[in-house]
């Protein structure tokens, strides 16, 4: 039996992102979720937000990639548990399957203070710069 990696969580609003980079870094999705709230959203593209189930699925099809993250946090605006997260982001390299992989976005992230002081995601928008959804 194999046990996720325990993931440092961010006690500080800002280093929030490096600890979702670690998690990603695992390439294992329990480890990754544990950066999320249990209900946090994750939107994959403009106007499509995953929840729960969905949202696990989602990373763990990402993460079989096995292509690693980098990340540039660019705004931390905190107002009590709650921050908003702006950073650049990007996956290259060369994926499991032999071929070249380079993905980037700029995200939009809700976090929050849980009461045992670490910050996880309410909402993660990794393309959060993006055009929105057509109506």
């Amino acid at each position: 039996m194999t046990h996720s990696p325990r993931v440092r969580l961010a006690t500080e609003a800002a280093g929030h992102p490096h600890a979702f980079a670690e998690a990603f870094n695992t390439f294992d999705p329990e480890a990754l979720d544990q950066v999320y709230e249990p209900d946090a959203g994750f939107v994959p593209e403009p106007g499509r937000m995953l929840t729960g189930a969905e949202r696990l699925r989602a990373s763990e099809e990402f993460l079989r990639l096995r292509v690693p993250i980098r990340v540039t946090p660019r705004h931390t605006y905190t107002v009590g548990d709650l921050a908003l997260l702006i950073m650049d982001w990007t996956v290259e390299g060369t994926a499991a399957d032999g071929s070249e992989v380079r993905i980037e976005g700029t995200a939009t992230d809700v976090a929050r203070r849980g009461p045992d002081g670490y910050w996880r995601y309410a909402l993660d928008i990794p393309f959060g710069t993006a055009p929105a959804a057509p109506s």
